[in-house]
């Protein structure tokens, strides 16, 4: 059977290439007569493997050298409440609500302290990105909470918000190494892998030397960012395939030119889609234009029943997982870094023919 195109938000297609070398290294990696899978991860050859994973990691996103990376377990839901108790010195957080994790994110840290909703697109839908201004940080506020990108609801940040002297944290699980992002000016980045780096079962955090050590004392050992850099994310046993798949995926990006790369090969992509929605008479973006993802691309016929029709003539085509988030209805496309661009084209073709035959 030949490989679909897989548009699903998560857990999402891998490159074929990274998935290749996986199958080939399966049974015996690297002549160990082991799989990664089934080696210890305090043994030399595992250390050598996360050891590399994190430095191709950094390069691929340029991490200043006072960041810690942190491969973790739990999604990034759990880093809704490991935010908090890392961070929350004065108690008080401020939060950008701009789609369902976000406010995830906000109902939870309202459990550990003053954490005030600053803004929030939830009255139409979240289909924008609300506008964000200095002044509307309290100024005792430990952090700013963002959404970088939403999955659900196809809308990202245009650009990062100015919070003024605030700690910025960022949940970038679906847009994480889609394009060149200035790590410096986040406090903390966190992101599952599920969507653009690895399967499931591994969060990455990137989190700023001089946040550490602050965590809460009722904070669990697991979620002390300080603990978890101190052991070099080996307090307990970590993900180690998922980690190793990820170290494989930082290869293939940056043998692709990098992010610079990945942006220009994602925006090509988006574009070819988003050009031929907005000039379409049966399908429609719910996205406002100004803040429209390259990474979930979400869109509606306005009836029902034909997006029922069009999910399932789609997958009988070899193009799968398209239909819509429950609260948005229609349809999303997630075109992740994986996402050859043969495959939005061939989706696009579709999309043609489906609206000439259902007008």
């Amino acid at each position: 059977m030949s490989r679909i195109y897989n548009f699903s938000a998560g857990p999402s297609m891998l490159p074929l290439e990274v998935l290749e070398i996986a199958a080939k290294e399966m049974t015996d990696y690297k002549g160990t007569g082991m799989s990664v899978m089934e080696m210890s991860h305090r043994s030399p050859v595992y250390e050598g493997i996360i050891k590399e994973t994190e430095e191709n990691f950094r390069k691929l996103m340029n991490i200043p050298e006072n960041y810690k990376v942190l491969f973790l377990q739990g999604g990034a839901s759990t880093q809704f409440a490991a935010v908090p108790l890392n961070l929350m010195k004065t108690g008080k957080a401020d939060y950008i609500v701009s789609g369902q994790f976000s406010k995830k994110a906000f109902k939870d840290a309202q459990k550990y302290g003053d954490a005030k909703c600053i803004a929030s697109s939830e009255d139409r839908t979240f289909a924008y990105i609300p506008e964000i201004t200095p002044d509307m940080v309290r100024p005792d506020a430990d952090y700013v909470h963002i959404c970088y990108n939403n999955t659900i609801y196809g809308t990202k940040f245009p650009e990062i918000p100015n919070v003024g002297e605030r700690v910025l944290v960022a949940d970038m699980s679906s847009c994480i190494t889609s394009e060149p992002v200035d790590v410096s000016k986040f406090g903390v980045i966190y992101a599952g892998a599920q969507k653009n780096m690895a399967p499931a079962g591994l969060t990455v955090v990137i989190v700023r030397e001089d946040l550490l050590g602050y965590a809460r004392p009722e904070t669990p050992t697991m979620l002390d960012y300080k603990i978890m850099a101190d052991n070099g994310s080996m307090y307990n046993t970590p993900p180690c395939y998922t980690i190793y798949v990820a170290g494989l995926v930082y290869k293939w990006a940056l043998s692709l030119g990098g992010l610079e790369k990945m942006k220009e090969r994602n925006e090509k992509k988006a574009a070819l889609l988003y050009d031929y929605l907005d000039g379409s008479s049966l399908f429609k973006a719910t996205a406002d234009k100004k803040y429209r993802s390259m990474m979930n691309v979400c869109f509606v016929t306005g009836d029902a029943e034909l997006d029922k029709k069009f999910c399932k003539e789609a997958e009988e085509n070899g193009m799968v997982n398209l239909k819509g988030h429950r609260s948005v209805g229609g349809m999303r496309a997630s075109i992740y870094n994986a996402m050859p661009y043969e495959g939005v084209e061939k989706l696009v073709s579709f999309m043609k023919k489906f609206e000439a035959e259902n007008k």
